[in-house]
């Protein structure tokens, strides 16, 4: 079995956090070929191959996940 990265998280710069409102996103990039994405209310960590946060991010970039109002 094999030690989990030690992933190091930093707050995405959009992040508004304040203590009645502490949702924020975190990302961190530091071990090679992935990408770990946690949620500051759970805790929760998604990881992602660097391929498929690329392929993500540019979907977003396209306004592909926009939420129609």
């Amino acid at each position: 079995m094999t030690a989990a990265p030690d992933f190091e998280f930093r707050t995405s710069s959009a992040c508004q956090y304040n203590n009645n409102d502490p949702r924020c996103v975190e990302v961190a990039t530091n071990v090679p070929g992935k990408v770990a994405v946690r949620s500051t209310v759970s805790g929760r960590v998604v990881e992602f191959t660097a391929d498929e946060w690329t392929d993500f991010l540019s979907g977003a970039k396209l306004g592909e996940f926009d939420v129609a109002a």
